[in-house]
C-alpha cells in the first residue's frame, strides 16, 4: 500500500498516521524537529519517509563516524536523521547552534527520548512533538464517523455512525497493544515481546536515561503497583506501599521518587494532569494527576490478569468505586487516543476532579478561550444515570463554557440522547 501525504510525496508500504499531517506541516516551516515518545513507538520509521540521511546512532559504525566528523554530518542532504541522538548528546548542541546561523526549514529530524540532564533545552530551536502508540483508527480496524475537531466546534454536531465492536473486541485491542511493530504478531509472540520490552526497561534503559536500578526486581514490583492503579489518581505513597507489601526492602521515597522522573522521561508514563482554570467557577479541585502508562498493553502485562478473567470483572481494584480493571485499561486506551486526537487539535487534554472526591470527569480538552469538551470513559454499551450525573454537574457549573458533553463506550451506535449528551463508541471516535 502507497500512502501520499499532503504535500504529494508518496510514503512506500509505511501506514500514514494521525502526527504525519503535524510533521509534515512542521518540517515546512522549521529548521529542525524532535519527534519524541516510548521506544517501539514508531519514531524512526515516522522520521525515515521524510529524511534523506539516515544516521543511526545505535550503530557502532553511525556512532564513530558521527562522533568523528559531526559536523560533516549536519552537511548532507537534508532532512538529516539523527535517530537515537540521546547516545551523542552533542548532536543535540550541535543541531541546536546550526539552526541558529540557518533557520532553513527541514534540515534535521531527531528521535530519541527527551534532551538528557546536562543538554540545553532546545526552546526556540529544537521543537519536539510526541508520538504515542496507534489508535483504533491507525490501526485500520475501524472509521471514525465523529471527530473531536467537531465536538470542539460548540455546534453540538448532530452524530452518526455505528460499529461491529463487541466487548471481546475491545479487551483484545488493548492487549493487543498499540506498538506498530506488534500488530501482526501471534498471542504467544506478542507477549514475549511485551515482557521483553519490559525488562529492557528495567535493565538497561533505566540507565541510559541517568538511573542507576540496584534492585531490579523492586523496580518491577514498583511497576506492577502503578500498572494496578492506573486510571486512578492514586498517591505515589499509596503506590509505593501497594509494590512492597510482604517485602521488608521498601524502597525509599527518593528511589521512587527517581524511578518517577526516568520513567517520565523515557515516556513510559503518560499522566493526564488535572484542569485548573484559575477562575472562580470551579473551585477547591484536586491537583493530582491521572495515571497512565504509554500503552494500556504494558499495564495488563504487567498485572497478569488472563483475556478471560478480565471479561468477567477480576483484577486489582484501588477502591470499590473504581470499578473493573478492564475497565481502567478501556480508560486508559481512551486515553491514549484522546491525547493522540488533542495533539492533533493543538489542544490540551486534562482531568477533573474535586479535592472531596464528590465530582470527577474522566477527560476534559481545553479548547479555545477556556471553554471545554468533557468526556467519560465507560465500558459497557449502555448509558445509565449514574454515568451522566458528572457531567450534567459541570454543566450547571460551566454553563456556556461546556461545548460538548460526551460519554465514549463499547456500544455500536453513535447518537446525541435527550438531554443533549452524547454517546461515542470509541471505535467511532477521531481527531
Amino acid at each position: 500500500m502507497k500512502v501520499m501525504t499532503n504535500t504529494g510525496k508518496f510514503l512506500g508500504s509505511y501506514r500514514r498516521r494521525i502526527v504525519d499531517d503535524e510533521v509534515d506541516y512542521l518540517l515546512t516551516e522549521l529548521p529542525a524537529l524532535l519527534l519524541d515518545g516510548p521506544k517501539a513507538v514508531g519514531k524512526t520509521e515516522t522520521a525515515r519517509q521524510r529524511a534523506q540521511t539516515v544516521v543511526r546512532l545505535n550503530r557502532d559504525r553511525d556512532f564513530q563516524l558521527v562522533e568523528a566528523q559531526l559536523d560533516e554530518y549536519l552537511l548532507k542532504p537534508t532532512p538529516v536523521l539523527f535517530d537515537e541522538w540521546q547516545r551523542l548528546p552533542q548532536v543535540w548542541e550541535a543541531v541546536k547552534d546550526s539552526v541558529d546561523d540557518d533557520k532553513t526549514p527541514g534540515r534535521y529530524v531527531l528521535t530519541g527520548s527527551a534532551p538528557v540532564d546536562d543538554t540545553h533545552s532546545g526552546a526556540g530551536r529544537i521543537p519536539s512533538l510526541r508520538m504515542r502508540p496507534l489508535t483504533l483508527p491507525e490501526r485500520l480496524v475501524c472509521t471514525p464517523s465523529v471527530s473531536l475537531k467537531s465536538l470542539l466546534s460548540g455546534q453540538k454536531p448532530a452524530l452518526s455512525g455505528a460499529i461491529d465492536f463487541s466487548l471481546e473486541d475491545y479487551t483484545d485491542f488493548i492487549l493487543r497493544s498499540g506498538f506498530p511493530g506488534f500488530q501482526d504478531l501471534s498471542s504467544r509472540s506478542l507477549n514475549k515481546q511485551l515482557d521483553t520490552y519490559l525488562e529492557r526497561l528495567v535493565n538497561v534503559d533505566m540507565k541510559e536515561a541517568g538511573t542507576v536500578v540496584r534492585q531490579p526486581e523492586a523496580l518491577m514490583r514498583w511497576l506492577r503497583a502503578y500498572a494496578a492503579a492506573v486510571a486512578t489518581t492514586t498517591s505515589w505513597e499509596k503506590v509505593r506501599d501497594g509494590a512492597n507489601a510482604g517485602h521488608d526492602d521498601k524502597p525509599s521515597r527518593d528511589t521512587t521518587t527517581r524511578y518517577t522522573e526516568a520513567l517520565t522521561r523515557l515516556r513510559i508514563l503518560d499522566e493526564v494532569p488535572p484542569w485548573l482554570p484559575g477562575d472562580n467557577h470551579l473551585s477547591r479541585l484536586g491537583q493530582t494527576p491521572k495515571r497512565f502508562l504509554a500503552d494500556p498493553a504494558l499495564a495488563a502485562r504487567l498485572v497478569g490478569v488472563p483475556r478471560d478473567r478480565l471479561l468477567q470483572g477480576d483484577g486489582p481494584t484501588v477502591t470499590p468505586q473504581d470499578g473493573t480493571f478492564l475497565g481502567a485499561l478501556f480508560e486508559s486506551l481512551v486515553a491514549m487516543s484522546l491525547f493522540v486526537f488533542s495533539d492533533a487539535n493543538s489542544v490540551p487534554l486534562r482531568h477533573l476532579r474535586t479535592w472531596s472526591g464528590d465530582h470527577e470527569v474522566d477527560f476534559v480538552v481545553v479548547g479555545e478561550g477556556g471553554k471545554v469538551v468533557a468526556l467519560e470513559a465507560k465500558l459497557g454499551n449502555t448509558v445509565r444515570p449514574e454515568h451522566v450525573s458528572h457531567l450534567h454537574w459541570l454543566k450547571e457549573q460551566l454553563g456556556d463554557r461546556l461545548l460538548d458533553a460526551v460519554v465514549v463506550n463499547t456500544g455500536s451506535d453513535a447518537y446525541r440522547r435527550k438531554d443533549g449528551i452524547a454517546v461515542v463508541p470509541l471505535g467511532l471516535l477521531g481527531p
